[in-house]
C-alpha cells in the first residue's frame, strides 16, 4: 500500500512551481500598479497581470509548462474563486442605501440591457461564438476584468476568449475614462447637460467598466462626482452574484434544444460566498485594518488568477478572433454612453 501511495504521489504533477510562478507575476503586477502614471491612467494590477502573463506565456512558458501547468491550473480555478469570495469585503449593504432606489434601478437596467445587447449583437449579428459574446457582455455590463473572470466558470470559456474580453475592457474602459469628463464639461459649457456633479457620478459608476476607471473619471470632475461614482459602481458590482446565478440557470435551461433536454446547471457556489462576505462585512465586526489587509490579499489572489489566464493564452488564438470582438465591445461602449445616459435621465425623471 505504501508503494502504491508513493507511486500516486510521484505521478501527481507538482503544484507549487505553478503557484509560485503566478504569485511572482502577480507581485510584479502589484508593484507596477503603484506607479503614479499607471494609476493616473486607470491601469490596474489585474490588467498588468494578464499582460505580463501573456508575454511570459508566449515566450518562456511552453518550456516550463510540464512542471508548472498543475499549479497554474489551480490559480485559474481555486484561487480565482477565493478571490471572488473575498471581493465581497469591498462592499456593504449600506452602500445600497447611499444611492437609493433610483441608483439601484439605474444599475440594474444598465446591466440587463447591456448584457442582452451583447448576447444578441454578438451571436446574431456579428456571428461570434456565444462564450466570447457573453464574456465581453459580462465585462462591459458589470465590473470589467473581475466580472469576466467570475463568469468564465459559468460559461466555460476558453483562455483566449477570456483574454479577448479582458482586452476589450482595457481598451474601451480607458477610452471612457478620458471621454466622460470631456463630454460632461462640454455639455455643461454648451448648456445641454442635465446632470449635476452627483448625477454625473452616478452615470459614470453605472456605465464605466472598471472600478479604477470609474474613480479616475469621477475625480477628473470633482470629489462629489467621484464619491457618487464609486458608490454607484459598488452597487453594480454587488449585482455580480445574482447575475452569475441567473446566467447559470439561463444557460442550463437553453442547453440542448434539439433533443429537448436541459444541460446541467453549473451552480456558481463562490457567488453565494461573495454574498455571504458582503453580509458579513456589513456587520462591521472586523477591524478596518484587517479588512484593508484582506482586500489587499484579494487583489493579489485575483492578480494570480489573471496571470494564470495570461500564461495559457496564445497570441495566435487572439489573432484568429479578428476584429469582431472589438467591434462588439465598441458597440456596447456606445450604448453605455448613449443608452446609459438616457436610462439615467429617465429614472431620475420618474423617481
Amino acid at each position: 500500500m505504501n508503494t502504491a501511495t508513493q507511486g500516486q504521489a510521484a505521478a501527481r504533477p507538482p503544484r507549487l512551481p505553478g503557484l509560485l510562478l503566478t504569485a511572482a507575476i502577480a507581485a510584479l503586477a502589484l508593484w507596477l500598479g503603484t506607479v503614479p502614471w499607471l494609476q493616473a491612467h486607470g491601469i490596474s494590477a489585474l490588467t498588468l497581470a494578464i499582460v505580463i502573463g501573456i508575454a511570459v506565456g508566449n515566450t518562456a512558458y511552453p518550456a516550463l509548462a510540464p512542471r508548472v501547468a498543475a499549479g497554474v491550473g489551480i490559480s485559474k480555478a481555486t484561487v480565482l474563486r477565493a478571490g471572488i469570495v473575498l471581493y465581497g469585503l469591498r462592499l456593504t449593504v449600506q452602500d445600497i442605501g447611499q444611492v437609493g432606489a433610483a441608483g439601484v434601478l439605474i444599475d440594474a437596467l444598465v446591466l440587463c440591457s447591456t448584457f442582452a445587447l451583447a448576447w444578441w449583437l454578438g451571436t446574431r449579428v456579428l456571428g461570434l461564438e456565444r462564450n466570447t459574446a457573453l464574456l465581453i457582455g459580462a465585462g462591459s455590463s458589470i465590473c470589467g476584468a473581475a466580472a469576466v473572470m467570475a463568469a468564465e466558470p459559468v460559461v466555460k470559456g476558453r483562455a483566449e476568449q477570456v483574454a479577448i474580453a479582458v482586452a476589450t475592457v482595457v481598451v474601451f474602459g480607458t477610452l471612457a475614462m478620458f471621454l466622460y469628463p470631456l463630454l460632461y464639461r462640454w455639455g455643461v459649457h454648451a448648456g445641454w447637460m442635465p446632470l449635476d456633479d452627483t448625477g454625473y457620478g452616478v452615470f459614470t459608476g453605472s456605465t464605466v467598466h472598471e472600478v479604477a476607471q470609474v474613480v479616475a473619471a469621477g475625480r477628473a470632475v470633482s470629489q462629489p462626482a467621484a464619491d457618487a461614482a464609486v458608490i454607484a459602481k459598488m452597487v453594480r458590482v454587488m449585482m455580480l452574484a445574482p447575475f452569475l446565478v441567473g446566467l447559470s440557470a439561463l444557460l442550463g435551461r437553453g442547453g440542448n434544444r434539439g433533443t429537448g433536454q436541459r444541460s446541467a446547471i453549473t451552480v456558481p457556489w463562490f457567488a453565494f460566498g461573495f454574498i455571504a462576505m458582503v453580509g458579513f462585512n456589513s456587520l462591521q465586526l472586523l477591524p478596518p485594518g484587517l479588512v484593508a489587509t484582506l482586500v489587499e490579499l484579494d487583489t493579489a489572489l485575483l492578480a494570480m488568477a489573471m496571470a494564470a489566464l495570461g500564461l495559457t493564452t496564445h497570441v495566435s488564438a487572439l489573432r484568429q478572433a479578428g476584429a469582431r470582438p472589438m467591434l462588439l465591445a465598441a458597440l456596447l461602449a456606445a450604448w453605455l454612453v448613449g443608452g446609459g445616459l438616457l436610462i439615467n435621465l429617465a429614472v431620475r425623471a420618474l423617481c
